[in-house]
C-alpha cells in the first residue's frame, strides 16, 4: 500500500507529487490498468509471445545497425 507522510508545513502540491512518484515506483497504476478488463489466459499468452517477438526483432535490428 502506498503511503506518504505530509508535514503540517508542507505544501499540498508537493505531497501530491510525492504520492504520484510512490505510485509510479510501485507500479500500482500499471496493475490497475492491466486488471481493468478480464482477458482470457490464451489471449494473455498470445500477447506475451507477440511482445517477446517484438523484443527479439528490436534486438536484431540494433545489432544490424552497428555493422
Amino acid at each position: 500500500m502506498a503511503q506518504i507522510f505530509v508535514g503540517s508545513d508542507e505544501n499540498i502540491e508537493k505531497a501530491i507529487k510525492k504520492f504520484k512518484k510512490v505510485i509510479d515506483r510501485e507500479g500500482i497504476l500499471l496493475e490497475v490498468k492491466k486488471r481493468r478488463y478480464f482477458t482470457k489466459p490464451a489471449v494473455e499468452k498470445h500477447e506475451k509471445s507477440k511482445k517477446l517477438e517484438r523484443k527479439k526483432r528490436k534486438k536484431v535490428m540494433k545489432t544490424k545497425k552497428f555493422f
